[in-house]
């Protein structure tokens, strides 16, 4: 319990540069150990430092280390950073980064790595406070994460040696500091053995981005803690135990709870537990008379028992997200200010739980994730995906050889992490096949830490982990697992152990581009079987990079745009915010279908339920408003008084007099009641007001809009047609106006820009299925212009070359006469010949005025919808510029749609302009651009507004699915061919 540490040296081997290619995690490196604060003395090390970047081994710079090195030719760098960054945004002055998924950038050949191996050259003078205590105890350098592979030098004398990008290394300094000036010299390589165990899906850059330190270590000091800190939730008492590698006068102190132990020491004492919900932490401290350690204990148990995962005795359901570290312009150095704002994000979006995908993140993440409530995965820096592409031989997943390496990287991990509460599982990697090697690691990581489950998602027959955990299974295979008859695992003897798993989605609804649909029936399933837990969303953050077009307009690269010879395009681009952190739609539908408490209204009783889906917190933080809207107009609002519901637990309250007493008022519109629960009070992570959940149901409907009913016969003038306040083309029957506005090219439209859900799929592309099919290149024939006594019938065949299946479309304009200044359009279409696959839409578009670039429409919102992806939007009055339509997708593709809508208008700045009726309902879009300009472009920047809007009211869009990485879209949201009509009115307006 009180031993204490010393310095080690490394002894360079014949040749001072094997170990870029040796499977040895490093040389000369101190135990790992908590990541602690501390009183004692420290030097920061970050800031500017000297830096060269050699091409590869043979480039180095001769006698690079010594302490009198001139440094002409040099420039500097900030450290921390990642190299391939720096100039960005703007053309990298130092290499450039790479993207890829799986495939390793290099030839497949471990250990070896190429020649061609960039190496960062970085020295830093730094200079000792005259107070330091060199009489007493030692020094340590502490690399808090280097990519890939590093060694270094203090005043000439080599240190050692380490790999293991994401985790920490410290070297002693066995009296090699002096007083006054000193030099580190850190070579850093690009490739290593150790990049064979780092394919994690991500931007492959490299350099010293994180913090650096030079820490002095008392005599009598505290080096190692370890916090054990259980509860238990039949007696509500918390029971304390801290081991600790210190001083022999080491006492552990918490003043709340009036305890003072020794290390070692157990104490038993009435607490508030931690959890996610309720992250309550008490304020310790170990000290002894050397150093002083400030802790921040949170008090829970994590178990799996009876087959679930349970916190403090209780189910818990992960609501959560995948995380890589990212920034558009410093790569994975980030900094507390962009970390406490991802918390923030995520907190506000109802997410409660972080899978650290896939390496341990910078540890003040975690001292967040404690303070502010956040089920953590802590994932070990550990992925050889790029294996799997060459049937995993040579894996080193498999291969004894790489077990030091292996064991290595978990115990740093663990070690560094274990005091943090809000850390409930420990993950083995990702994506690293089969072997040994895995299980050695999860056998170690039992022994050291029992009271932690252990997570891989590699080894489906998880005989040696604690969770069954998977990616990507689809809503059935999810509803076996869900069952307990999923299909039986390889090994026989392993199927009823996994069977009594609990079961979470590791990585399931792909954020990549428009989506992810499907997220619904998915929660659904969570909530139905106790045994699937939830999952996590993959991902958080599109890894775009800042850049700027010559002519200063900004978008963010990914895979292949800094002329990557071997890249995965953007499939870097998957997250549920945009680089700058922006929320992505994808986001706002997600926060809706986990919202915490789901709010019920029910009409015919005069009823609110609530039912508290949250795990141990009550709802007293929440505040119930409601508010009365007739077409979107405020009516009345006001607020319920709900009793404090215990997590778990309904609650239905009849509703308040003034809300009884506005809702049997005459309606002006169509009427809709919205209750939401927004936070009473401020809280760490969101102001009062903020919304944490909502519903509403329809109070009283309009009656039916009659679009058929007794019209006029057009008038013939010349080469035009008028019915009412349109006129139509002669010979074509196209519309060519409505009242004094130009309304060009409205026909039939089935093409869509292709998603990223659409263009991908491991059952095949749909989005080549209809670009085989010509729906991007479609012909339309008109085949008769018929006027009548009651309108214009223009009969039309659309088709593509090449192919007879086509779909016979009947456009019927009328006019009724009690409504003589509205157009009234009902599109019949009937589809004939072989459509094997769905449809990309279904209905009209036309080109107006780019002047009509204000848009205000009744009906779903305020944000984009499709089938799948609709949860979140709610029926109102919203009002958006044609630009505010439109969502910047790194990757451009089919976005902006807008559901359900009543009505709409489009209007100029003087307020005249077009209405849009539905009958009832219909979808809109407006650009600036065509839906082939989308398809064409690679970024949002490649996109230049026409001389013209185009509108497409659909009377349906196929649905979005997660097919990029995943299930396809659901049999219930797939626009499948078939006979449909649409109608809809035109008008022109003022305001």
């Amino acid at each position: 319990m009180t031993t204490s540490r010393s310095d080690a040296v490394a002894v360079p081997g014949d040749d001072p540069l094997d170990y870029v290619e040796n499977r040895s995690p490093g040389a000369g490196r101190q135990a790992p150990r908590a990541g602690l604060a501390s009183d004692a003395a420290a030097v920061d090390l970050d800031g500017t430092w000297q830096f060269r970047l050699a091409a590869g081994l043979h480039d180095l710079t001769p006698g690079f280390e010594a302490p009198d090195l001139a440094h002409a030719g040099w420039g500097t760098i900030a450290v921390p950073s990642c190299w391939q960054l720096d100039g960005i945004p703007g053309a990298p002055r130092h290499g450039a980064p790479a993207y890829t998924n799986q495939v390793f950038p290099f030839p497949v050949d471990p250990p070896r790595v190429p020649d061609a191996n960039p190496t960062g050259e970085y020295r830093r003078e730094f200079t000792l406070p005259e107070d330091w205590p060199f009489e007493d105890g030692a020094s340590v350098l502490r690399f808090e994460g280097v990519d890939s592979c590093f060694a270094l030098w203090l005043n000439g004398t080599r240190l050692g040696d380490g790999k293991g990008s994401r985790l920490p290394t410290e070297f002693g300094t066995a009296g090699l500091l002096r007083p006054g000036r000193n030099v580190l010299a850190v070579r850093v390589h690009q490739w290593s053995a150790g990049s064979y165990l780092e394919d994690q899906d991500m931007w492959w850059v490299s350099g010293i981005f994180r913090s650096v330190r030079l820490l002095h270590r008392p005599s009598g000091g505290i080096d190692d803690v370890f916090v054990h800190a259980d509860f238990d939730p039949v007696t509500g008492e918390g029971v304390l135990r801290v081991d600790a590698v210190a001083g022999p006068d080491a006492r552990i102190t918490v003043p709340e709870l009036g305890l003072d132990l020794a290390p070692g020491e157990t104490a038993r004492v009435p607490v508030q537990p931690w959890t996610a919900e309720t992250p309550r932490l008490y304020d310790a401290v170990i000290a002894t008379a050397a150093e002083r350690v400030p802790l921040r204990v949170g008090f829970r148990r994590v178990a799996v028992e009876d087959g679930l995962l349970t916190v403090n005795g209780r189910r818990i359901l992960l609501r959560g997200v995948n995380r890589h570290e990212w920034h558009p312009e410093t790569g994975r150095t980030l900094d507390r200010a962009t970390m406490l704002q991802d918390i923030e994000l995520m907190k506000r979006h109802n997410i409660n739980a972080v899978r650290t995908s896939h390496y341990p993140p910078d540890r003040t993440f975690l001292s967040l994730c404690d303070e502010l409530g956040l089920w953590v995965i802590d994932e070990c820096d550990l992925e050889t995906h790029g294996f799997h592409l060459n049937g995993w031989r040579d894996n080193p997943s498999a291969d004894p050889a790489w077990r030091e390496a292996y064991l290595d990287r978990m115990s740093r991990m663990v070690e560094r992490d274990k005091n943090h509460p809000s850390v409930i599982m420990w993950s083995l990697g990702n994506e690293s096949g089969t072997g040994d090697n895995l299980r050695a690691m999860a056998d170690w990581t039992h022994e050291r830490d029992p009271a932690r489950p252990v997570h891989y998602e590699g080894d489906w027959d998880s005989g040696y982990v604690d969770v069954y955990s998977r990616m990507y299974a689809d809503h059935d295979e999810t509803d076996r697992i869900g069952r307990r008859a999923e299909e039986p695992t390889t090994d026989p003897e392993l199927d009823g152990h996994r069977r009594s798993l609990p079961f979470i989605l590791c990585e399931y609804a792909h954020a990549m581009g428009n989506g992810p649909g499907g997220l619904s029936e998915y929660q659904r399933l969570f909530e139905q079987h106790p045994r699937c837990q939830g999952g996590f969303v993959w991902e958080w953050i599109d890894h775009g990079i800042r850049q700027h077009t010559p002519d200063g307009r900004g978008f963010f690269a990914y895979g292949g745009d800094f002329g990557e010879p071997v890249h995965d395009s953007n499939f870097v681009a998957d997250g549920l915010v945009f680089p700058d952190r922006t929320p992505s739609p994808g986001l706002v539908e997600y926060k809706k279908v986990i919202e915490p408490v789901a709010i019920a209204i029910d009409a015919a009783s005069a009823t609110v339920s609530v039912r508290n889906g949250q795990d141990f917190a009550d709802t007293a933080a929440l505040r119930w408003l409601w508010q009365i809207e007739d077409g979107g107009d405020p009516v009345a609002d006001g607020e319920c008084a709900f009793p404090v519901v215990p997590a778990g637990e309904t609650v239905f309250v009849p509703w308040p007099s003034e809300l009884r007493k506005a809702a049997g008022t005459a309606a002006g519109g169509e009427r809709w009641l919205t209750v939401r629960a927004v936070l009473a009070t401020d809280l760490p992570w969101a102001p009062a007001g903020h919304e944490v959940a909502w519903q509403q149901t329809l109070l009283e409907a309009l009656p039916a809009v009659r679009a058929v009913a007794p019209g006029s016969a057009p008038v013939r003038s010349g080469r035009l047609l008028t019915l009412g306040p349109a006129a139509f083309d002669v010979r074509s029957g196209r519309l060519a106006r409505i009242g004094e506005h130009a309304v060009e090219d409205l026909r039939l439209d089935l093409w869509r820009a292709p998603t990223d859900n659409d263009l991908r799929g491991w059952r095949g592309s749909v989005a080549e299925r209809w670009r085989a099919a010509g729906l991007d290149r479609l012909e339309h024939k008109v085949l008769a212009v018929e006027p009548g006594p009651d309108g214009l019938t223009v009969r039309t065949r659309v088709a593509a070359a090449g192919t007879d299946a086509a779909l016979a479309a009947d456009y019927r304009w009328s006019v009724p006469e009690d409504t003589p200044d509205r157009l009234w359009l009902t599109l019949e279409v009937r589809p004939t010949g072989e459509w094997p696959f769905p449809l990309p839409r279904l209905g009209v578009r036309a080109t107006v005025a780019p002047s009509l670039s204000t848009v205000t429409w009744f009906g779903a919102g305020p944000g984009e919808a499709y089938p799948d992806t609709r949860a979140a939007a709610r029926v109102s009055r919203f009002r958006s510029s044609v630009a505010g339509l439109q969502t910047p997708y790194l990757f451009p593709q089919e976005n902006g749609a807008r559901t359900d809508v009543r009505w709409a208008r489009l209007t100029d700045e003087a307020g005249e302009g077009l209405l849009v009726l539905g009958a009832p309902h219909f979808g809109l879009s407006v650009r600036p651009w065509t839906s082939e300009d989308l398809d064409a472009a690679r970024h949002p920047t490649d996109l230049v507004p026409r001389d013209a809007l185009y509108v497409n009211v659909d009377l349906a869009q196929q649905g979005i699915g997660s097919a990029s990485c995943g299930p396809g879209v659901l049999p219930a949201h797939r626009l499948l061919p078939g006979p449909a009509v649409l109608t809809v009115g035109f008008q022109a307006v003022t305001d």
